[in-house]
C-alpha cells in the first residue's frame, strides 16, 4: 500500500483550532497536551476567543509540525480530551 499523501511539506507551522466550554484550566490543559506532542510550541502565541455568550472557548495553536503522523498523534489526543468539543 502506497504511503498516504498529504499537501502539506514538512517542518511548517500548522494552527490547529481546539475549542470547548469555558472552564478553569482549559487552556493550561490543552497546552500541556499540544507541548507532548510539539515540545518547542510557544505557549505565548496562543490565541484564545471567548463566544459572545461566554460559554465557549477558542484557542489556536500554531505548532511546528514536522511530519503527518506528529498532526495524527496529536489530534487524536485532543479529541479525545473530555473538555474539548472540537479540533479543527
Amino acid at each position: 500500500m502506497a504511503e498516504q499523501e498529504t499537501l502539506l511539506e514538512f517542518p511548517c507551522d500548522f494552527p490547529l483550532k481546539i475549542m470547548g466550554e469555558t472552564r478553569e484550566g482549559f487552556a493550561e490543559a490543552i497546552i500541556e497536551v499540544v507541548l507532548r506532542h510539539a515540545p518547542d510550541f510557544d505557549a505565548a502565541r496562543i490565541e484564545m476567543r471567548g463566544s459572545s455568550g461566554g460559554k465557549y472557548l477558542s484557542l489556536t495553536c500554531t505548532v511546528n509540525a514536522t511530519s503527518r503522523p506528529q498532526l495524527d498523534n496529536l489530534y487524536r489526543e485532543l479529541t479525545a480530551h473530555p473538555w474539548v468539543k472540537v479540533v479543527l
